[in-house]
């Protein structure tokens, strides 16, 4: 097979390195992850990121405070002391590159390298290019993606990591094909590229005026390109540069990440084969210490093998202790971060991921009244997650959900965690008994935190988007809120999964000895 190039804008490796914004970041870093785990040749790029994508506070009132990160890189990776200049626009641009070594469970390495533009020599426009994640103008992104896929080749080149496949996650890599071109051919090219789409909505994939790509990307655009993006099938008939489009065109192979992805992606590129390949999640970094220990006891070799969870050798007792050793520890963080005491004999339903409108985080908030009924002195409730910083929306749903927790403080705690991270995540989805998904389907593309969410025992609860439709059970588990509905209204969903907690979940919980530990290990 030999050398895999993996190109990546972001990418989640652990917690307090701040080059990941949300599930695909993480999804990177997890590829990264089992890569190595699978002793599969594999060399990865992104860029370093030295003001992350959002530190965020929150006031009393809910309302998000952005700040930059602030983190020394010397702490996390390693200097290589090689660096190149590469010429974007009109400006030489001098970038150094640090690396981490992923090591797999057997030992196997595999790098990644962090490009970085924060060098004196740079202009600050260029030295901004590594500066927030996702952030500044069309212009900045432009050049950023310039960065990471021209840049990532030459990274490669210059590392003597002779590649011979490559993997784009998404159109932020596109660029990364036309540099290759110019050794390899545009042939060859499209014979050894996978592209992973993601989004499943056209206005996600980035566009951008052709007078600014041609003026920032210069000769390496080809004559063509306009023509290749209409004839992948954008739907603006290559008006704008789709880099998507453009990045389809130019590879062999392109996945979506579940098989409801797969039908919306291939409604979005209708001229290319769209394969399904469902995202999984790297087992031991999203086990609790908990479970690990569990699972060290239960089924030794599962590190290397995660198959061997399938026929879980522990009983009911052990599985229960263990989860309360995790909800504990979840319970003692919220106590010290919010104030909020939460109660160890209610059900502690979960969300945390990024707080874009379409996933509706305050859906179980719809009708406080009837919520109160049904869950007063029985449930308490736990979010998590970052509005991208221009996102007013996905703002005002956290402002909603201090409002609502304010409501329902004399009868059921809402507490939520600030700055959510990898550690957080990991804590919640070990922590909680319920995991809650509710977007707009089908806007999901895989969402893999009820993934690891089942890593610890924890049930899914979720709209039948992304990859729940494929694992999906119903009461066996974890429960579908719905019946896999197209179309958006709060109101009917919000209804379905106030129902499912009153009918299913709560009686289920309360027969906690005998019916919950065995949809726990299914």
């Amino acid at each position: 097979m030999g050398l895999i190039g993996y190109f990546s804008a972001e990418i989640g490796l652990e917690s307090d390195l701040p080059t990941y914004s949300g599930g695909l970041g993480v999804l990177a870093g997890d590829h990264v992850k089992s890569a190595a785990d699978a002793e599969i040749d594999l060399v990865a790029v992104t860029l370093l990121y030295r003001k992350g994508y959002c530190l965020q506070k929150l006031d009393q009132l809910g309302n998000q405070i952005d700040q930059s990160v602030s983190y020394e890189p010397s702490d996390f990776l390693e200097n290589t002391n090689q660096s190149f200049s590469m010429q974007i626009h009109n400006e030489s641009v001098h970038v150094d590159i640090w690396k981490k070594e992923i090591i797999g469970a057997t030992g196997h390495h595999v790098p990644v390298y962090f490009l970085d533009t924060n060098h004196p020599s740079n202009s600050q426009a260029m030295k901004d290019l590594t500066g927030h994640l996702y952030g500044g103008d069309d212009r900045n992104r432009v050049c950023q993606e310039i960065l990471l896929g021209v840049g990532g080749v030459r990274t490669f080149e210059l590392m003597e990591q002779e590649i011979t496949g490559m993997h784009l996650n998404e159109g932020h890599c596109t660029f990364a094909l036309l540099e290759k071109a110019k050794s390899w051919g545009r042939e060859k090219v499209r014979k050894r590229t996978l592209f992973t789409t993601h989004t499943p909505v056209p206005a996600g994939h980035d566009r951008f005026e052709w007078d600014l790509v041609e003026e920032l990307l210069g000769a390496l655009l080809p004559t063509d390109a306009k023509q290749m993006v209409k004839d992948a099938g954008d739907e603006e008939e290559g008006k704008r540069c789709s880099m998507s489009h453009l990045g389809i065109a130019l590879s062999g192979q392109v996945n979506a990440v579940s098989s409801l992805n797969a039908e919306v992606a291939s409604a979005m590129f209708p001229k290319n084969r769209i394969d399904p390949i469902t995202n999984g999640v790297h087992h031991i970094t999203w086990t609790s210490t908990p479970f690990q220990a569990l699972f060290d006891e239960s089924a030794p070799g599962w590190r290397q093998n995660p198959l061997l969870l399938k026929n879980p050798q522990f009983s009911n007792e052990q599985l229960l202790k263990t989860k309360e050793d995790a909800r504990m520890q979840l319970h003692q963080y919220v106590l010290e971060q919010t104030g909020v005491t939460f109660e160890p004999h209610r059900l502690t339903i979960g969300f945390a991921r990024r707080f874009a409108t379409y996933k509706r985080a305050n859906l179980v908030f719809s009708d406080l009244e009837a919520l109160q009924k049904i869950g007063s002195g029985k449930i308490q409730f736990v979010f998590s997650g970052k509005a991208h910083p221009k996102d007013m929306g996905g703002k005002a749903l956290i402002k909603d959900i201090f409002k609502s927790s304010k409501s329902l403080s004399q009868h059921i705690p809402v507490a939520f965690l600030e700055d959510y991270s990898m550690d957080t995540g990991l804590l919640m989805t070990s922590g909680v008994d319920i995991w809650l998904n509710n977007p707009t389907r089908p806007m999901e593309a895989s969402g893999t935190s009820g993934m690891k969410a089942a890593m610890n025992g924890t049930p899914n609860c979720s709209i039948l988007d992304g990859w729940w439709p494929e694992a999906c059970i119903h009461g066996v588990n974890g429960w579908a809120i719905g019946k896999g509905e197209d179309d958006r209204d709060d109101t009917r969903d919000a209804a379905y999964l106030l129902s499912l907690l009153k009918d299913e979940i709560i009686p289920a919980w309360e027969n906690k000895s005998k019916v919950w530990p065995n949809i726990m290990k299914e």
